[in-house]
């Protein structure tokens, strides 16, 4: 098992980042929160701490990369769910920071969960029993704010968007409805977050 990778990062994709560890380049398959705090700098490469998470199946090995522990060990948690792997567990993510998720499966907010693209009534009744009493109540640990960034805001979430699903002409409208304001600094997980829950109500 793998708990962690620490490199200079060489590569952020759409859905993930390439971080170089002892001349080799591991790729992790990342939220586009997580990815929003990454950036491969020219010349030096950011150094970069993530836990991660290994998948493995018949025909591949997976790691994903994560914001923090607390992030990680919801991804597991979630694939204990009947019907919950582990892309569907990552979107999850996506959209709902640990302590929001925490919030809605012990609140039993169906209508929270099925923000998520891929989950529907049923199966989010499913998670909160299945979840309920493994997960627990918020806790709090996140005090501060999703990392931000200042440019190209747009095209993370508006990529962000696509990789989970939705269409380029909905991301686009997503994006315009999120738009931050004049001066203010663009927060890419909220504003994320912000659009998701704009499409979920259109």
């Amino acid at each position: 098992m793998i708990a962690f990778v620490r490199g200079p990062v060489a590569a952020v994709t759409l859905s993930s980042a390439v971080l170089e560890v002892g001349g080799v380049g591991l790729e992790l398959m990342c939220t586009p929160g997580t990815l929003a705090t990454l950036s491969p700098k020219v010349g030096t490469g950011q150094t970069a701490t993530l836990p991660t998470s290994m998948v493995v199946r018949e025909d591949s090995l997976t790691l994903f990369g994560f914001l923090d522990e607390d992030e990680k060990t919801c991804f597991e948690l979630l694939q204990t769910a009947s019907g919950v792997g582990p892309k569907l567990a990552q979107a999850m993510l996506a959209v709902l920071s640990p302590d929001d998720l925490r919030a809605a499966v012990s609140g039993e907010d169906v209508k929270t969960l099925t923000r998520v693209p891929g989950i529907g009534q049923k199966g989010a009744q499913r998670i909160i029993l299945e979840l309920k009493d493994r997960l627990g109540a918020p806790v709090g640990s996140r005090a501060v704010a999703a990392p931000r960034v200042e440019e190209p805001w747009r095209d993370q979430v508006r990529q962000g968007l696509q990789g989970l699903g939705w269409s380029a002409k909905d991301a686009d409208r997503a994006v315009d409805e999120v738009a931050p304001g004049p001066g203010e600094t663009p927060d890419v997980a909220a504003l994320l977050r912000a659009a998701l829950r704009a499409l979920s109500k259109a």
